[in-house]
């Protein structure tokens, strides 16, 4: 019998037990509603969890290997839930334990090998900037066949390609009007630290600079916070929880070093795991309070500008599919912010695509270690958004963003991907006020 999974088991055992069973997360569920197998389900996971709990199966087994790791994470399944299992946390400690019993693929390895210390990620994600800028990965990308072994390959080269800047002058409007009345806004609101994690400092350094002005034109005192790395979201998602506390240690220290009062994240994979520092951290009594007060500290840059109320910019008039990431909407319930954003831009317009809170298919690195069924999901989500017919795709996730724009560029679409606060950045630069 698995002591891990049965130890986890026992914290959540009231949670476990009130699930009634109802099939409320079946039609939520991406791969589930591809593969029609029960055990493709959350409901049907759980099951497979409290059977090795139970000692009635091997955690080492081919059925519970299979189906755990075809789980996305994308926790759609919780919203919906009417007994509120948090089937999330129970994946990550499910998975901590299937790791235990059994190694994960080389690929997997791989990824969480390049993570696992910031020297490396950085040097790494150096190498991918250059394929990406020389156009390397593009054009590799194309001549690679979409299936069997250099599927994998051929996946990560196009999101690699897609994380290229989006291209703000197709949209028209200039600063003559909607200049904002206060150039100056109010008094500092806060002080602030953004968390820079790995793949959006590695790719997405445009992103950092669009948050650092966005919140200084609102009055947020935007500080450095030294010291800090990759969130351990991949870690954890991929059942390496030892090592998502190790680098989860690591932003704690860096944040409590910077001694700031926010906690400004533009990723919404590293928001939701900033917000579990004090479950990951549960059992260490050095760590735990601390991890709880970071969390506590943490909030998406979008809720940030919410709460604040944006400074009104230039227009930028145009059309923009929003597409909630998962970690934003399903892990932390962070669903008006995003919007308030965008709307708070003169002359956008925000569209919604069918089923535009299902996940892209991305999820963290299951885009490229599931070529197959990663790619179902992520071809279904490039065509709803196509079908917007706007000229952007707006999302707050740097795995969203590759993932996306890598399938509209494969499905021969001409939209741009760019992060909310991009958007909201060009319209305080048309109005002169950054």
């Amino acid at each position: 019998m698995n002591r891990p999974l049965k130890t986890a088991l026992a914290d959540f055992t009231h949670e476990l037990d009130t699930c009634v069973h109802c099939g409320f997360c079946l039609p939520a569920c991406p791969t589930y509603e591809r593969l029609g197998d029960e055990a493709d389900s959350p409901r049907g996971r759980l099951h497979l969890m409290r059977a090795v709990a139970e000692g009635r199966i091997d955690a080492a087994s081919d059925t519970f290997q299979l189906h755990l790791d075809r789980c996305l994470g994308c926790r759609a399944c919780e919203p919906v839930c009417p007994a509120g299992v948090p089937y999330g946390a129970l994946l990550e400690h499910a998975r901590d334990t299937a790791r235990a019993a059994r190694p994960a693929d080389r690929l997997t390895r791989g990824f969480l090998w390049a993570f696992a210390i910031p020297t490396r990620s950085r040097r790494l994600l150096w190498l991918g900037r250059r394929l990406r800028d020389w156009g390397i990965a593009g054009w590799v990308a194309r001549i690679l066949p979409r299936e069997g072994r250099l599927g994998a390959a051929r996946r990560a080269l196009l999101m690699l390609w897609g994380s290229r800047p989006w291209r703000p002058e197709r949209f028209v409007g200039d600063g003559s009007a909607g200049r904002a009345e206060e150039p100056h806004p109010p008094k500092t609101r806060a002080t602030t630290a953004l968390l820079e994690g790995c793949v959006q400092a590695g790719l997405f350094d445009r992103v950092h600079r669009a948050t650092r002005g966005v919140l200084s034109v609102n009055g947020f005192d935007v500080r450095p916070a030294p010291g800090q790395g990759c969130c351990g979201a991949i870690h954890a998602h991929a059942g390496d929880m030892e090592s998502a506390r190790r680098l989860a240690r690591i932003n704690i220290a860096a944040f409590e070093a910077a001694n700031v009062e926010r906690i400004a994240v533009n990723a919404a994979g590293c928001g939701a795991a900033l917000h579990e520092y004090g479950a990951w951290l549960a059992s260490d009594p050095e760590w735990r309070d601390r991890g709880q007060a970071i969390a506590g500290r943490c909030m998406d840059v979008t809720e940030l500008l919410e709460e604040a109320g944006p400074v009104r910019g230039g227009p930028v008039c145009g059309t923009v599919a929003y597409h909630p990431p998962c970690h934003l909407e399903h892990a932390q319930g962070v669903r008006s912010a995003p919007r308030a954003v965008l709307e708070a831009i003169p002359g956008l317009e925000i569209r919604s695509a069918e089923r535009a809170s299902e996940c892209c298919g991305g999820a963290g690195i299951y885009g490229i270690t599931h070529p197959d069924l990663g790619g179902r999901i992520g071809a279904d989500k490039a065509r709803a958004l196509a079908d917007t017919e706007s000229d952007c795709v707006a999302t707050g996730n740097p795995g969203c963003m590759m993932q996306i724009a890598a399938f509209l560029d494969d499905e021969g679409s001409d939209l741009d991907v760019a992060h909310p606060v991009e958007l909201l950045y060009e319209s305080y630069r048309r109005a002169g006020l950054i």
